[in-house]
């Protein structure tokens, strides 16, 4: 098929698929067009409410996210949280490779993109919200030189890499939420 002149190689779903790894698979897909055929170049997808319980017998942890998050140290219970983080990271590396093999301008739609992953709690536990596991994939059309693990001082809120990314797309603002200021390092 065709789409705004950009050929495209997509499967055409029957309604929502009943795998969850296939719909966020979907997801992905569509965020990937729209982004490919310019009709955007914001989107926000949550692959999962970690809050909602949801079970994930397809990777075969039939427990909810939720209250294997208040694990208490249960090795078990660790297992199944790290199952589900992997099934969440190898969905996001499905992303992140749809971006990275369609061409754009020298590079690639992931070298113009900026991708935001991670989590507002760094342990379920203990609802911590500082030392987020945060990734930033794409190249914000060479504004961001990825491929590096910085690690940003105790507290700096994760509104500071929000703000700089707006000043990469053109939008800047002033602050957002708890913003103290612009992250410094993102490019050497």
């Amino acid at each position: 098929s065709q789409v705004a002149d950009v050929d495209v190689d997509y499967e055409t779903p029957d309604g929502i698929p009943k795998d969850y790894a296939e719909h966020l698979r979907l997801m992905c897909d569509m965020m990937v067009l729209g982004f490919q055929t310019d009709s955007t170049r914001v989107s926000s997808f949550m692959f999962a409410d970690a809050g909602s319980n949801r079970s994930y017998r397809q990777i075969d942890v039939p427990d909810g996210h939720h209250s294997l998050s208040h694990h208490r140290s249960d090795p078990k219970k660790l297992e199944k949280i790290s199952k589900i983080n992997r099934f969440h990271v190898t969905q996001f590396a499905y992303l992140v490779e749809r971006l990275k093999a369609i061409p754009e301008g020298e590079g690639s739609l992931l070298d113009n993109c900026m991708i935001c992953y991670g989590s507002g709690i760094s342990d379920g536990n203990k609802h911590n919200n500082e030392d987020l596991p945060i990734l930033l994939a794409g190249g914000g059309g060479g504004s961001i030189d990825s491929g590096r693990h910085i690690r940003f001082p105790r507290e700096t809120p994760l509104c500071n890499l929000y703000i700089s990314m707006l000043d990469r797309a053109g939008a800047s603002a002033d602050f957002i939420g708890d913003s103290t200021g612009r992250l410094t390092g993102l490019q050497l």
